[in-house]
């Protein structure tokens, strides 16, 4: 069976330059003892508005692998499909990010629902998760609120499981399941529950990704309690083991963190967390590689700087466009964004501070942030302008995107000194 590792983090590549960079990064925390599996991921969505294919993906990870003679194993995500677009991703995709948000909350059969029921009544009334002190009451009404909310998902999941591995084989493929894009968050007795429905539908699920507490905007800090995300990530974590016993499920299974890039507020928690249980992660980064080719271009001046300057204010013009995909994600407070007259005058550096998340830096702008985060459409429209700077500026972009990666993620999650 394909197995992911321990520690793995998906590298979101939007246009595809910067794969070279992202797994140098891997390679360096490797030499710190840190094995790291790369997992290169973009999702249907980011395809049709770029207007590449999933094959595009694959190509871009054998060949930066090969050329870096990276021999451990990879793989390329399917991010976030569904049944109807997860056809064009089996060919080239030996991973798959199964969203079951959009089923969330529609019910299954009554006779279904039922009969899962009977299945957990052993553990009605009273819950006991080993390494959680105290147990959860669980009652009638709650395992049918349970059910009629997940049942229907878990059984997509299934269907678009079996779909892939009908094609694949069995065995020959790493399943994720995410629900993190719903507004409110899973508690853990839910998350076992769920974890039952979709041991019952024979899954080998490798990482499941759940909503968690607080905001998890893109590409900007974790906005929320972090001693309340670490109660709840390790009550979380708890529950993994032992659904992992009671439900047949594989025992590599781990948590998967989406929209985590840049949740420098909880890193520490989560690292500490997965030391002190022995346990792995599976980190998503999508879009920030992307926000340090537009700080690299910013850096290196001239047509470059004039380029994304234009991105920024083309972005202003088309904001409630580009923000409305991501609605549930962003939180982008208007009247601090700078207006096209003054980002007009800043120079490389002002700019480039603007978006780099740095937060002691003055100059350090989250919204701002945000809304390049979501504006790479912009400059998909200029895709050979776009990949000419980033070709005659590599030096200076790629630089930046290892830094990121390996510095702001890499060593903070694990503690690299």
């Amino acid at each position: 069976m394909k197995a992911l590792g321990k520690y793995s983090i998906g590298l979101g590549d939007r246009f595809g330059h910067q794969g070279n960079a992202q797994l140098m990064a891997i390679i360096e925390a490797g030499k710190k003892g840190i094995e790291i599996t790369p997992v290169w991921n973009k999702s249907n969505r980011e395809h049709i508005t770029i207007g590449t294919e999933p094959g595009d993906v694959r190509k871009e990870a054998d060949t930066v692998t090969k050329n870096l003679a990276f021999t451990k194993p990879y793989f390329v995500d399917a991010d976030h499909i569904n049944i109807d677009t997860v056809d064009r991703f089996i060919p080239g995709s030996d991973f798959f990010t199964i969203d079951v948000a959009s089923y969330i909350g529609k019910k299954a059969d009554e006779k279904e629902i039922q009969n899962f029921i009977k299945t957990v009544e052993k553990y009605s009334v009273k819950l006991q998760i080993p390494g959680i002190k105290e147990p959860f009451k669980i009652s009638d009404s709650q395992l049918l609120e349970i059910a009629e909310k997940y049942l229907f998902a878990a059984k997509k999941a299934g269907e678009i499981y079996r779909k892939i591995e009908s094609s694949k084989g069995k065995g020959n493929f790493v399943t994720e399941i995410s629900m993190d894009e719903v507004p409110l968050p899973q508690t853990p007795v839910e998350l076992f529950f769920i974890l039952k429905m979709l041991g019952s539908e024979q899954i080998p699920l490798q990482t499941v990704a759940p909503k968690f507490s607080g905001r998890f905007n893109k590409g900007v800090d974790y906005v929320g309690d972090p001693l309340k995300f670490a109660t709840e990530f390790e009550s979380d974590l708890m529950v993994i083991s032992f659904a992992i016993k009671e439900f047949g499920l594989p025992e590599n299974l781990k948590m998967s963190v989406h929209s985590g890039s840049d949740k420098f507020a909880i890193y520490q928690h989560i690292g500490n967390l997965i030391k002190k249980h022995n346990k792995g992660i599976h980190l998503k980064t999508a879009g920030t590689t992307w926000l340090e080719e537009v700080i690299g271009l910013a850096e290196s001046g001239g047509e470059a700087l004039t380029f994304v300057k234009d991105i920024y204010s083309k972005s202003l013009d088309k904001i409630d466009e580009l923000c409305a995909p991501y609605a549930d994600v962003i939180d982008i407070d208007r009247t601090s964004l700078p207006s096209k007259n003054v980002v007009s005058q800043w120079d490389s550096t002002k700019f480039a501070d603007s978006i780099r998340h740095v937060q002691g830096n003055k100059s350090y702008n989250p919204n701002m942030r945000q809304l390049i985060h979501v504006a790479y459409k912009l400059a998909a429209l200029k895709m050979d302008e776009y990949f000419k700077l980033l070709d005659k500026n590599e030096k200076t972009v790629s630089k930046c995107v290892y830094e990121n990666i390996y510095n702001r993620h890499i060593c903070r999650l694990f503690e690299i000194k």
